[in-house]
């Protein structure tokens, strides 16, 4: 999963400050450099009113196990992995991104199984929706995400990756408190959701693109 509020850069020759008390407690997974812009592709997901109150409901038992679990304020599926760009490199990263993905059109996926994940430094346990439909699209985009990684020398995504929604997360690596009956109840709850049929049937319109606090739109056809 990408990190919660990714850092970012309102100049660039502006340096940020590295105090992880002033995140959560969320710790950086590079090192902060001039000029270094953290950047995250991205499908985004509009919460609507009913998906919040399952995401309500999942927390709540959560917590049950994991009292420092926090709900996500924001939601996307990831298609890159957070990645550094120099500052230069972001207009004709973008364009390159611009370019590959413009023939792809809408298309939906169903997010429906509850999942435990942890960051690459175990850093950080996340509890997401991973998606049981859609999975061969998703691999195309990621295809041409790649290539455009490629071209600048950054790391690609992951080989085998299991795509999802991230719900909530907590500091450090607590996956052994919600796997097994915790996880079991909040399939229960997704599962018996009124409207979870409808909620995490999900139609994709358009791509981003996150580079420092820099936003760019890719729209599907």
């Amino acid at each position: 999963p990408a990190p919660a509020g990714l850092p970012g850069e309102p100049d660039p020759e502006e340096a940020v400050s590295d105090d992880s008390s002033r995140h959560g407690g969320r710790v950086r997974g590079f090192p902060h450099e001039r000029g270094n812009w953290a950047t995250h592709v991205y499908l985004p997901y509009i919460a609507q009113e009913e998906f919040l109150e399952l995401l309500e409901l999942l927390v709540s038992r959560a917590r049950s196990y994991v009292p420092s679990l926090a709900a996500m304020e924001e939601f996307h599926l990831s298609l890159s992995q957070c990645v550094v760009l120099r500052y230069h490199w972001i207009e004709p990263f973008v364009r390159s991104l611009r370019e590959r993905l413009a023939a792809f059109h809408r298309f939906f996926c169903v997010a429906d199984q509850v999942k435990v994940y942890t960051n690459q430094n175990k850093t950080r346990t996340f509890i997401g929706l991973e998606v049981s439909a859609g999975h061969f699209q998703l691999l195309e985009l990621v295809s041409e995400v790649d290539g455009v990684l490629e071209e600048f020398d950054l790391p690609t995504f992951y080989k085998d990756p299991s795509f999802h929604i991230s719900l909530a997360w907590c500091v450090g690596d607590l996956s052994g408190r919600l796997e097994g009956p915790c996880l079991r109840e909040l399939q229960d709850i997704v599962d018996g959701f009124e409207e979870s049929a409808f909620l995490l049937r999900i139609q994709w319109e358009q791509i981003r693109c996150k580079s420092g606090n820099k936003y760019f739109s890719f729209p599907l056809r």
